[in-house]
């Protein structure tokens, strides 16, 4: 709508919004990129799901954790499903990668520091997001140099491969071998100033305000992603 009335807005256009947001189209076009992200299949209503655990059930449509299983045991199946179900006919069935919890923010092209969520519970789900005191956030993530860059390398190569500009945020589960496996971009994240995109902005030398202003100078039509010109990686 707002191109259609040629009003410049902040963050990604149409197409890469839709594409961020449905992981189905998301993990399609990072396997064309050669992006690593775990293993996964489509199952719909009456499917006998092909991957054996432990995976993670999630609609493709949803955000927040909502909707979202893991499945560790084989009596574990059915409740995911039919919970997962209730918001969709089509659910993603993914292989559940053992490891920490990253998350790296993008504005501009600047990557920003990685930080690491470390949910009380074990587990990140929408009461560990949502709960004070349930979750600790580490920014920046307490990884060595050589791995902060591999993630904030990747964090850019999904976000210029979905087609995303001016701001977004890339989950990812660094395994115990080392590998960053993407989960998915978030290209609009949280946006108070104790929100993940603001508090490693923070870290990186960007006061909130400046933050709020650098998004809101990057407001445009063209849908084009900046070229990375070297030297903005912050890490």
């Amino acid at each position: 709508m707002l191109e259609a009335r040629g009003i410049p807005y902040t963050g990604s256009g149409a197409s890469a919004s839709a594409a961020a947001f449905d992981k189905r189209l998301a993990k399609g076009i990072l396997h064309k990129n050669g992006i690593l992200t775990p293993e996964y299949e489509v199952v719909r209503r009456g499917d006998a799901p092909r991957l054996r655990p432990p995976v993670v059930v999630k609609p493709p449509c949803q955000g927040s954790s909502i909707g979202v299983y893991r499945v560790f045991q084989e009596k574990d199946w059915k409740p995911a499903l039919d919970g997962a179900f209730a918001f969709s006919d089509e659910l993603i069935v993914e292989r559940y990668v053992e490891g920490r919890e990253l998350t790296v923010g993008i504005v501009g092209t600047d990557v920003l520091p990685a930080v690491e969520i470390v949910a009380k519970g074990g587990w990140y789900d929408f009461e560990a997001k949502y709960t004070s005191g349930k979750t600790e956030y580490i920014v920046p993530a307490a990884i060595p140099v050589d791995v902060a860059s591999r993630c904030a390398a990747t964090a850019w190569r999904t976000f210029v491969a979905l087609g995303c500009r001016g701001m977004g945020r890339v989950d990812l589960r660094l395994a115990t071998d080392g590998q960053a496996f993407v989960l998915e971009l978030n290209n609009i994240p949280g946006f108070t100033e104790t929100s993940l995109l603001p508090e490693a902005a923070q870290v990186a030398g960007i006061s909130f305000p400046a933050l709020c202003r650098q998004i809101m100078e990057m407001a445009t039509l063209d849908s084009a992603v900046p070229p990375h010109t070297g030297g903005l990686y912050v890490v």
